[in-house]
């Protein structure tokens, strides 16, 4: 497996003028490997779309350096522009035109001949599935369908480095698991993808590691796994059938816990250190009380909790 850093950035900064506390990028730093996704986290105003924007050359930095594929995003703008490719958070495609004519018009805006740019727009459709709809006006398309055709635009020059704002915003989930599927073809062909996203489970399933920002800078990173297990504990999920138990099961519990139990009306979440012994003491304290829960599971912690803990947002 390649170990090439495609993009760098060190002690990054960006303020606004008259922006809020923390706003912009505050020594935000980065490493991402070629034929990757990498996932940019974070609240809103945490830095991920600046972030994109100076990395893209389409905002100056303040300080710090920026390199994509080993060109200066500040000295060398031209250099890295043809190199990478910029799908932001709302579709660049004409919706009277179809789907072929967009990708065509996009080929001839980036200087290939009439013949090259369609044979470049018949490749792209087929590979995200869109032949069948290729005659079609935009306007006709489903969400999913505009967003791969966007993500096909984006790669008429075949760049090395794909950043990819929020895919999904806005789709319903027949079109979040069509771009996701896109995305996964885009790394299989090489293209290295940024992905910025306020979808947890988006992150998950796409990003092989993950870069969680507050106030501008980086406070953890790692593949979704290794976050997931800054936590520490498991976690003993009881689903209780009566209202009037979860008060005695959180006795119960507390001697087990390694952390806030959390309750949602019959639902408790009880953090444990050692799951195997949490379980059956669990099991037979529940027995000797009498109480029979409608479930009980034992289950790692999930990337939502991980993000609230680090990050300190609301879900």
């Amino acid at each position: 497996m390649t170990t090439e850093r495609v993009i760098e950035a060190v002690g990054v900064r960006k303020n606004y003028k008259g922006g809020t506390e923390g706003a912009g990028l505050n020594g935000f730093d980065l490493e991402v490997t070629a034929g990757t996704v990498t996932g940019l986290l974070g609240p809103n105003g945490a830095g991920k779309t600046t972030a994109v924007r100076i990395l893209s050359t389409l905002l100056e930095l303040d300080s710090g350096t920026a390199t994509i594929a080993g060109y200066d995003v500040r000295r060398q703008g031209a250099e890295v522009r043809r190199r990478i490719g910029l799908v932001g958070q709302h579709a660049a495609v004409d919706e009277i035109l179809t789907g072929r004519q967009n990708l065509v018009m996009f080929g001839r805006l980036n200087h290939l001949g009439h013949a090259a740019a369609v044979r470049r727009a018949d490749d792209l459709l087929e590979r995200f599935s869109l032949t069948d709809a290729a005659g079609q006006p935009v306007g006709k398309y489903s969400g999913g369908m505009r967003r791969r055709l966007d993500l096909a635009a984006s790669l008429i020059v075949a760049p090395k480095v794909l950043f990819v704002d929020e895919p999904t915003t806005g789709l319903d989930p027949a079109g979040r698991l069509e771009v996701w599927s896109a995305v996964r073809q885009l790394v299989d062909g090489g293209t290295t993808v940024l992905l910025t996203t306020q979808y947890l489970e988006e992150a998950d399933q796409l990003a092989n590691r993950i870069s969680m920002l507050k106030a501008g800078k980086v406070v953890a990173e790692g593949t979704p796994d290794e976050l997931k297990t800054q936590l520490g504990s498991d976690w003993l999920d009881l689903v209780l059938a009566d209202p009037a138990d979860v008060a005695r099961v959180i006795q119960l519990a507390e001697p087990l816990a390694d952390g806030e139990i959390r309750v949602n009306e019959v639902r408790i979440s009880v953090p444990v250190k050692d799951r195997t012994r949490a379980l059956v003491t669990m099991a037979n304290s529940l027995h000797e009380a009498k109480i029979d829960p409608e479930d009980i599971t034992l289950r790692r912690p999930t990337l939502d909790e991980v993000f609230l803990h680090l990050t300190g947002a609301a879900a």
